[in-house]
């Protein structure tokens, strides 16, 4: 049991930094700040057929087509209609630039070791991994994801071909 308390407290350690933290439905997130390239405003998004109902479609910025995921609806909760405080966040997902709609965008924290513990278990049946662990700040609790284990090899190769 100790040397799991060392594992666990050495990856909690690695997951120290600083993270952009966003809000999905009244509960607040937060990712990596490396992993994310931009913040942009809601721009039209042209959506692509046979698509998972998570996938809004796909954006023109700069020249470059970028796929656009809802992540309320990634994370099964329900559709909200975007408001000027909607947002989008150009991350870096395994080598593939995409945006994620978040409702707001809060701020950027650096989260101190000391401030982080592991995700919660929920049984063998409820996919955690997504999760790096969860920051208490300031009493307030902060799912902090890992972005590249949000989307299934399966969800990454749709994406791709969207953006194709």
């Amino acid at each position: 049991m100790e040397t799991q308390a060392v594992l666990e407290n050495e990856k909690t350690g690695a997951m120290e930094g600083k993270y952009l933290t966003f809000v999905l439905s009244n509960e607040e997130y937060g990712l990596e700040i490396l992993k994310a390239k931009e913040i942009i405003g809601m721009m039209d998004i042209t959506s692509v057929p046979q698509t998972p109902k998570f996938i809004k479609g796909v954006i023109n910025l700069r020249g470059k087509v970028i796929p656009v995921i809802d992540l309320r609806l990634k994370f099964g909760m329900p559709e909200k209609e975007y408001t000027k405080e909607t947002c989008t966040i150009v991350v870096d997902v395994q080598g593939l630039l995409m945006g994620i709609v978040v409702d707001t965008v809060s701020e950027v924290l650096d989260i101190v070791e000391a401030d982080i513990e592991p995700p919660p278990t929920f049984g063998s049946n409820i996919e955690t991994n997504f999760i790096l662990g969860m920051g208490n700040i300031k009493g307030k609790v902060k799912i902090l994801l890992n972005i590249d284990k949000i989307l299934s090899s399966v969800d990454l190769a749709t994406l791709e071909k969207a953006a194709a």
